[in-house]
């Protein structure tokens, strides 16, 4: 269990709605969706009401500070299927990275590798107590693209399985590009942080509005005040 899972659930009902896409970049056809992923009901352009509004003020955050800058819409909604489908990818391409092959793994290997996997990727869990984010349509993964429509280097790319994810990781590191990538990183955080998000603290481009995870950063940040999450799993 994550230390966020004993963080109650009080669910709202609030729908999911599809987020207005004109107002972002976004990547087509869907990353997970080429892969094979399958998402049925809704797509992963899918999120809470509430959390749709609050990103729409962080695009209007973005633009007061950089005029035709858009935040990128890399995944939102994600069934507890397309969970596991990626997880099971990301266990499998991490194999490869390694040159290994699953049949002769060491009890060893095998654990490292799941560990590494289960850094980025929440379980996919169908216990209602303990959904994975993406699944309660409260967490989205986002970057920048500028005003010449190029993605904004942060540095690492989405779901990479290293520290390099880590939001700080370039913040005091001797790479040349580092304080780049580190004010990259910053100016997305501060817009979404601005509009009510919470950041993972293992990946610089997974936010979150309303789930287990915002809930217990706000508690961290706020030990006085008692946070619950409005939202749980929705399929």
């Amino acid at each position: 269990m994550r230390p966020y899972h004993h963080i109650p659930i009080v669910e709202c009902g609030e729908p999911l709605v599809e987020i207005p896409l004109h107002l972002f970049a976004v990547e087509s056809p869907h990353p997970y969706e080429k892969l094979g992923a399958i998402y049925g009901e809704y797509s992963p352009y899918y999120l809470r009401q509430s959390v749709v509004d609050n990103l729409i003020k962080a695009q209007n955050y973005l633009e007061l500070l950089h005029p035709h800058w858009h935040i990128q819409i890399f995944d939102g909604y994600r069934p507890v299927t397309v969970q596991q489908f990626m997880v099971d990818y990301s266990f499998g391409t991490a194999l490869q990275d390694r040159g290994l092959i699953e049949a002769e793994l060491s009890p060893t290997q095998r654990q490292e590798i799941w560990e590494a996997v289960y850094q980025i990727w929440a379980v996919p869990s169908l216990d209602e107590k303990t959904p994975p984010p993406h699944s309660t349509g409260a967490a989205i993964d986002v970057t920048l693209v500028d005003d010449a429509g190029l993605i904004v280097d942060m540095g690492s790319p989405i779901d990479e399985l290293s520290e390099r994810s880590h939001p700080d990781y370039y913040a005091h590191h001797p790479h040349p590009q580092a304080q780049k990538y580190h004010t990259h990183r910053q100016l997305l955080n501060d817009v979404m942080l601005k509009a009510g998000f919470q950041r993972n603290p293992r990946e610089w481009w997974h936010f979150c509005f309303g789930d287990q995870m915002w809930a217990w950063l706000n508690n961290q940040a706020n030990p006085a005040k008692n946070f619950t999450a409005r939202y749980g799993r929705i399929l």
